[in-house]
Parts: structure tokens; C-alpha cells; sequence
């Protein structure tokens, strides 16, 4: 632990600062062996980077808070890495934490289970970390708990439901000094590293990039229910802040506990728009609304689209997600004058770029031999009827050109990864606080232009804390 308080006995050293000296003597030789760093999708992340299974340190000893679906998901990720031992879980449905406890146990993993996190917190003395994967309006008082307690957080995406609250996370990470990374996975995820930091940054492979299209499509889906002899009692349920089960079930659509679909959805790819264009937006506007569930209080479908003030000039992003279909899924788009990406977390949906017919091919082709781009299929396709009369002002769709970098990882692990090699070894965080509070500004204004029917301008400093 970090805290002095929490060192036992005559220890001296923090165990952060065990952690951090040790895996520092590992490049001596001096302590530890194999350590050398793999590098996969080359230096394309941000700050240092080491291999969480090469790093043969003491364990970090974790909390996880949360094991519903998204709890879940982070869950399969963390057994899957070395060096990490689950101690506690923490979660007011004792349905979710019974079966996260048994599952994590096949794994080696004997947490102890808790359903109040301040209870876990007073019992729990040897925590190093905390992931926290609750619902939105309760990230606030579980991230700043486990802050002045001394660990570390790893916070799933939206950092709050409201600016108050995240602007209070980011106020006590920097009381405290203990890391707090916010669950926007892309940033750690290499194929979008590679896309940012290679292609865009370093190659200009698109020229001046002025537009931008994302989406998140899902299908129809009905209200989550329950067991019956799993309901939690209403008692419990006041305790923690719910209405009553139908709510704490299907949280996301409410509004005093989560944002809806533009923020549980739009949150990460918008989050990607200002890491793209480097700049945080100077205004949206946005049109949605209730127009199929009609037993939710949040906008099942929204249409946003941003203003940003780049290098370049003005650049523009449409944001769309929709929850009665899934056409077309999730992926983002961006557009430049010499060339655009297609990307998703899916491969299979993205993760190639287009070249413009103006574009010299030499310097995309100058790429593939650098290893960042794969040369389009040489293949021709079949030849069009020939009563097909196409309009000749119509462009030819251009040649593929994928990215030779993949993911053969679980989509989260990337990111967790990097929250745990920053308290090993003090490598920068790829989305720290004051990160994720300026996704949350941005995010959060789009339910706020929707029920305003008007343009919304962001003032300079409301990205600042």
C-alpha cells in the first residue's frame, strides 16, 4: 500500500515504491530476470511501456468494485494477467458477486466479498488497486473512497454522470497523488495507437483531417429483469441509491444514475474524435429523442455533430448511435484531403485506409515498406454488367490499404495493462483524469443540446479543472 498507514511492521519503503524499485533494479540485472519488454504493434503507444507478463515483480493486489456486465467483462480480462491477485469483490447483488467469486476461484483467486465498498475498504488493508465498474453516478464517491484510502483506480468510462462529480474525482486524484485512469480502452488499444501516432502524427497519411463520421448501432432489445428469488430487498435498494429493482437493472436509461446511449455508447468514440483532431470541441448541436421506448426517461436515438478548431482549421464530426438497430454496427471515420481510415474494435469493420487519386502512392507505398501499411489486394474485381449505367460523375470506390496491426488480446486488457505498468514502473497513463473529464464535457453537453433544440458553444476553460 501507498499510505503509511497502511504499511505494517517495520517496512519503510511504500509498496509502490517496492514496486516501482524493483522492476528499476531489473534493468540492471541486479534483482529480477526477464525482463525484457515484448514490442508488438512497434512504439506506438504513449510514454513507456512494459510487458505486464515480462515484468516478474510482486504482486498487485486488487479490488474489483462492480461485477455486473461491464464488471464482468474486465473481470475475464484481469485473470488472464500475471502478476495481479483479486482480494476482494464488491457489489450490492449478491447474485453477481456469488458468481464472480466462484468463477475468479477456478483461477486461483479466494476474494473475499463484500457489498459495501466503505466495509471492504475499512477491512481490506493489503490493496494496492481498485477497478471500479458501477454504475455512472456512483463513480464519484467509490473512485475518491478508494483514492484516500491509498490505492489506485481504475475507473470505467463515463467518468460521472454529472461534470460536479467528475470534477470532484479529478480534484482528489491530485490531493492524493495516486493514479486514476478512466476506462476509455481505445487510447491503450495498438491498432488505434498506430492509426494516431503513426499514420496521422508522424506520416501525415491523410493531409489536413477536417471530417469525421462515427456510430453505434444496436439492435432492439428489451428491459433487463431478474430472478425473483435473487431480487434485492427494498431496503437495500433505498440504501444505495435506487428506486426499486426495474432501475438498478436497467440503470442506463435513467437519468439519476447514467446518461443514456449518447454517453454509455458515444462516450468512447467521441473521446476519440479530440485525441484525433487535438483539440477539444468548441460546440454541438444535437437532435434525438424518446421515440420508441417509451417507458425511458433517456433519448433512445441522438444525431450530434461537433465543431473543432484544429492546426488546420475548422473540422467536423457527425456522431450517431441508434438502439433499434444494429445496421452497420460500431466504427469510426475519418476524412482528410489526401486520404481517410475506416477503424472499429471489430477488425472486421475497419482498420484500413483509402487513398485520394491525388495522393502520390509512392508515399503510401513508401509505408508498406516501413512496415505501417499493407499494400491493397491486387485482385480486380468482376467486371459490372453491361447494362449498368454508372454516372460519371460518381468516384470510384478506392483500393484498401489495412493496417498490419492487430489485437490478440481481449479489447480491455491493453488498457488495464497500462494502469498496471504505471504503478509498477511510473509509465504515463494513457487516459489520466483530466482526460476523462474533458470527455465527460464534451459527452455530456449532447443530452444537454438535445433538449436545448439549439447550438451549444463550449467556453475555453470548461475543459479545465
Amino acid at each position: 500500500m501507498s499510505d503509511e498507514k497502511n504499511v505494517k511492521g517495520p517496512r519503510i519503503l511504500s509498496r509502490r515504491d517496492f514496486l516501482l524499485a524493483a522492476t528499476a533494479l531489473a534493468g540492471t540485472g541486479v534483482a529480477l530476470a526477464n525482463t525484457t519488454s515484448t514490442v508488438t504493434s512497434a512504439e506506438t503507444t504513449t510514454g513507456p511501456q512494459v510487458n505486464s507478463a515480462d515484468a516478474n515483480v510482486e504482486n498487485i493486489n486488487i479490488a474489483l468494485i462492480g461485477v455486473g456486465a461491464q464488471g464482468r467483462v474486465l473481470l475475464d480480462s484481469l485473470i488472464k494477467l500475471p502478476g495481479i491477485k483479486i482480494l476482494a469483490i464488491c457489489d450490492i447483488w449478491e447474485y453477481s458477486s456469488r458468481a464472480a467469486s466462484r468463477y475468479i476461484k477456478h483461477y486461483g483467486h479466494n476474494a473475499n466479498v463484500y457489498e459495501d465498498y466503505r466495509e471492504m475498504l475499512d477491512k481490506e488493508k493489503d490493496l494496492d488497486a481498485a477497478i471500479i465498474a458501477t454504475p455512472d453516478f456512483v463513480h464519484a464517491p467509490h473512485t475518491i473512497a478508494c483514492l484516500e484510502a491509498g490505492l489506485d483506480v481504475y475507473c470505467e468510462k463515463e467518468m460521472a454522470n454529472t461534470l460536479e462529480a467528475a470534477r470532484s474525482m479529478v480534484e482528489a486524484q491530485r490531493r492524493t497523488g495516486k493514479l486514476l485512469q478512466i476506462g476509455h480502452q481505445r487510447r491503450s488499444n495498438p491498432r488505434y495507437q498506430h492509426m494516431v501516432n503513426n499514420l496521422f502524427e508522424d506520416a501525415n497519411l491523410l493531409g489536413r483531417i477536417n471530417q469525421a463520421y462515427a456510430q453505434w448501432n444496436r439492435a432492439k432489445s428489451e428491459d433487463l429483469t431478474w430472478p425473483e428469488r435473487y431480487e434485492i430487498p427494498a431496503a437495500t435498494l433505498e440504501k444505495y441509491g435506487y428506486a426499486n429493482m426495474h432501475e438498478f437493472r436497467n440503470w442506463r436509461w435513467y437519468k439519476k444514475y447514467g446518461g443514456g446511449p449518447i454517453v454509455d455508447l458515444g462516450s468512447h468514440q467521441i473521446d476519440i474524435f479530440s485525441w484525433v483532431f487535438k483539440s477539444n470541441p468548441i460546440s454541438v448541436m444535437a437532435a434525438g429523442g424518446k421515440d420508441y421506448y417509451t417507458n425511458h426517461e433517456w433519448y433512445d436515438n441522438v444525431y450530434a455533430i461537433y465543431e473543432y478548431q484544429t492546426e488546420g482549421g475548422i473540422a467536423r464530426a457527425l456522431y450517431k448511435v441508434l438502439t433499434t438497430t444494429k445496421h452497420g454496427g460500431f466504427y469510426e471515420t475519418f476524412m482528410g484531403d489526401m486520404g481517410s481510415v475506416d477503424m472499429s474494435e471489430l477488425p472486421n469493420r475497419g482498420n484500413w485506409a483509402w487513398r485520394e487519386d491525388h495522393s502520390p502512392e509512392e508515399d503510401w507505398t513508401a509505408l508498406v515498406k516501413k512496415g505501417w501499411l499493407l499494400a491493397p489486394p491486387t485482385d480486380k474485381p468482376e467486371a459490372a454488367e453491361e447494362n449498368v449505367v454508372v454516372d460519371v460523375r460518381a468516384t470510384p470506390e478506392a483500393a484498401k490499404w489495412p493496417f498490419p496491426v492487430e489485437l490478440a488480446k481481449p479489447g480491455h486488457m491493453p488498457h488495464l495493462e497500462n494502469f498496471f505498468d504505471a504503478i509498477r514502473t511510473g509509465a504515463k497513463l494513457n487516459c489520466p483524469a483530466e482526460v476523462g473529464y474533458e470527455t465527460a464535457v464534451a459527452v455530456l453537453k449532447v443530452n444537454e443540446a438535445v433538449a436545448a433544440e439549439k447550438k451549444l458553444h463550449f467556453a475555453e476553460n470548461e475543459f479545465v479543472v
